[in-house]
C-alpha cells in the first residue's frame, strides 16, 4: 500500500500541534489540516465517490487547496488541479476529457469569479457533484444549489482510515498546456509523487528538515509548488506559508516575517524580487538574507545575469533544476555539495537517467545539441486515454522531453531551448535562449523574450521583446547594434520591441505563444490593408 495522503497523517502522529501551513493570520497544525482533510474524504465517500474516481479542483494558494486535494487522496481518488485561469469552455473540455465525478471550485473575486466560470463549465458534463468554495467558510453559496466547503467541514465528521492504494495507482492527473494541441493529462502515480517529495526534501533539507519553512507562490495546482512545495514540505512535517498570488514585495515581506529559509520559484518571480529588494526596509532585508538558506528555480531557463545578480544582492546561490509535468516533475538538480555550474540545469536526481539524442533517437556526443530524453521513476504512467500519445512521448524506452539541451563533460546539463522554440534563419538554427541570455547583459535591459517570426529571404528573422530597467533609455537601433557586436550575424536580432511587460501564464512563466501570436495578427492585418 502506497497513498500520499499519508504525508499528513504521518507528519500529525509526530507533530500534531506543529503549524502546517499560515495564510495570513490564519495558521492549521497537522491535527487540523488531516481532520479537515479526512471531512471532505466522508463526504465524497457519502456521494458515492470511490477508489480510482477522478474529482477536479479549481483552487488558488490558500488552506482549502491541500484540505480537499488529501481529502480526495484520502479516498483512493484521483485529484485533477485545474488552472485557477481557463473560462468555462476550457473548464467543460477538461472535466470531460478526466470524466470528472466531483468538482470543488474557490469562488474567486469579482475580477476572477472562478466559482462562477466552473458552474458554467460543469453545465454539459456529466460531473454532478458541485462544491463552492466561499472566502469566508461561514458564507451561503453564491450558486444556488450548489453545497459549500464550509457546509462539508461543519457538518461532516472526518474519515479516520486511508483507502489502500498501489504505487502504480494514479493519485493526480495534471494537464499539459496545450501549446501543440489540446491539452493533455499526465497521469502521475503515488509512487511517482512520493519519491519525487521524497528526493526534493533530500536536495533542500538538511536532517529531517521539519523545522524548515517554506515560501508558497507557486501555483499548487502546478506540478513543481505541488510537489517540490507541498508534497515534500508536509512529508517532512514543516510549514508552509501561503501566498494566493505573487506579489514580490509581500513575497519579502512574508519570508521576513515567518522567517522562511526556503523559496522556490520561477525566474520571472527572481527578477522581480530583485526589482523590489531596494523598496523594503534594511534590517528586513538583513534578516531575508540571513535566514534563506535555498533557492531554487525551475520551469524554465534562468538567465546567467539573474543568477549572479541575486547572488550580490540576497546572498545565496539559486540551485536550477529541470523537470515537466510528466517527470512528477523534478529530473535534475544541483545536488548540494556538488559543484554549481551557473546556466546548468544539474545533474539527473537519484534513479533518474537523462541522455541527449539526435531525431533517429541515437545519444549524441558530449557538447552536443539534441533533445534531452529522460527514463526513471519519475516518469509519469501515461497520458489519460491517449495510447498513441503516450506511445508517441515515450518512444525507444525514454521519455522525449521536446526541449534541446547538451550535456557537458561532467554530466551536468543545459537548456539550449524549447524544439519548437528554436528559429531557423537562412539555415542556420537559432536558439532564443542564447540571445536572450546575451541581451540581458545589457545595463539598460531588464527582461527579455525572443521568438522567430516569418521573413520572406530568410524563412524566419529572429525579433527580441524587451522590458527596460526602471529609468533605463536606449532606442532601438542602440540595441541592435550592440547586439551586432556581440553576436554572429546570422543570430543577432534585426528586429527590437521595447514593451513595459511581457505576457505570462499563472506560474510566472512567459508566453511565446502569445507573442507569436501578436505577431501573426499584425502579419494578417498588413496583407489586408
Amino acid at each position: 500500500m502506497l497513498n500520499i495522503a499519508h504525508f499528513i497523517h504521518n507528519s500529525n502522529m509526530r507533530s500534531p500541534q506543529k503549524t502546517a501551513m499560515r495564510l495570513g493570520e490564519k495558521s492549521f497544525t497537522y491535527q487540523e489540516l488531516t481532520a479537515l482533510a479526512g471531512k471532505v474524504a466522508s463526504f465524497l465517500e457519502a456521494q458515492g465517490i470511490k477508489k480510482g474516481d477522478t474529482v477536479a479542483l479549481s483552487c488558488p494558494n490558500v488552506p482549502y487547496f491541500p484540505i480537499v486535494y488529501y481529502g480526495i487522496l484520502q479516498l483512493g481518488a484521483v485529484v485533477v488541479p485545474h488552472n485557477v485561469l481557463l473560462k468555462p469552455a476550457e473548464i467543460e473540455y477538461l472535466l470531460n476529457d478526466c470524466e470528472a465525478k466531483a468538482y470543488f471550485a474557490f469562488e474567486g473575486t469579482p475580477e476572477l469569479p472562478m466559482g462562477q466560470m466552473a458552474w458554467e463549465g460543469t453545465q454539459k458534463t456529466l460531473c454532478k457533484t458541485f462544491v463552492i468554495m466561499t472566502a469566508d467558510p461561514a458564507a451561503p453559496s453564491p450558486i444556488e444549489g450548489a453545497t459549500t466547503l464550509g457546509q462539508i467541514l461543519a457538518t461532516s465528521q472526518p474519515k479516520q482510515e486511508i483507502t489502500p492504494t498501489d504505487a502504480n495507482d494514479t493519485a493526480v492527473i495534471l494537464y499539459t498546456s496545450g501549446t501543440t494541441g489540446k491539452p493533455k493529462g499526465a497521469e502521475l502515480t503515488h509512487f511517482n509523487i512520493f519519491m519525487n517529495a521524497q528526493i526534493s526534501r533530500d536536495l533542500v533539507a538538511d536532517g529531517a528538515g521539519h523545522e524548515d519553512v517554506f515560501m508558497m507562490v507557486l501555483p499548487l495546482f502546478h506540478s513543481f509548488g505541488q510537489v517540490v512545495g507541498m508534497n515534500a514540505t508536509f512529508y517532512r512535517g514543516a510549514e508552509l506559508v501561503m501566498l494566493p498570488r505573487f506579489d514580490p514585495q509581500v513575497t519579502l515581506q512574508l519570508m521576513y516575517k515567518h522567517k522562511v529559509n526556503i523559496f522556490a520559484g520561477v525566474p520571472t518571480m527572481y527578477w522581480a524580487l530583485l526589482n523590489t529588494a531596494s523598496k523594503i526596509p534594511e534590517e528586513q532585508l538583513t534578516a531575508v538574507k540571513n535566514n534563506i538558506k535555498v533557492c531554487a528555480s525551475g520551469g524554465a531557463a534562468l538567465p546567467v545575469e539573474i543568477h549572479q545578480q541575486f547572488k550580490q544582492v540576497f546572498d545565496v546561490e539559486i540551485l536550477e533544476g529541470y523537470g515537466l509535468s510528466e517527470t512528477s516533475p523534478v529530473a535534475s538538480f544541483h545536488h548540494r555539495g556538488r559543484p554549481l555550474k551557473v546556466g546548468s540545469i544539474g545533474e539527473p536526481v537519484w534513479g533518474v537517467e537523462m541522455k541527449v539524442f539526435n531525431e533517429d533517437c541515437e545519444e549524441v556526443p558530449v557538447g552536443e545539441v539534441g533533445e534531452i530524453v529522460i527514463r526513471g521513476h519519475n516518469i509519469m504512467k501515461g497520458y489519460y486515454r491517449r495510447v498513441h500519445e503516450t506511445e508517441h512521448a515515450m518512444r525507444s524506452g525514454w521519455f522525449h522531453s521536446g526541449d534541446m539541451g547538451k550535456m557537458d563533460e561532467d554530466g551536468y546539463f543545459y537548456i539550449v531551448d524549447r524544439v519548437k522554440d528554436m528559429i531557423v534563419r537562412g539555415g542556420f538554427n537559432v536558439y532564443p535562449r542564447e540571445i536572450e541570455e546575451v541581451l540581458q547583459q545589457h545595463e539598460a535591459v531588464s527582461l527579455v523574450a525572443v521568438i522567430g517570426v516569418p521573413h520572406e529571404q530568410h524563412g524566419e528573422e529572429v525579433k527580441a521583446f524587451v522590458v527596460l530597467n526602471e529609468n533605463a533609455h536606449i532606442t532601438v537601433d542602440e540595441l541592435i547594434a550592440w547586439g551586432k557586436e556581440k553576436m554572429a550575424a546570422y543570430k543577432y536580432p534585426r528586429l527590437i520591441e521595447i514593451c513595459t511587460e511581457l505576457p505570462m501564464n499563472a506560474t510566472g512563466k512567459i508566453l511565446k505563444r502569445e507573442l507569436r501570436d501578436r505577431e501573426a495578427k499584425k502579419q494578417e492585418d498588413n496583407s489586408q490593408e
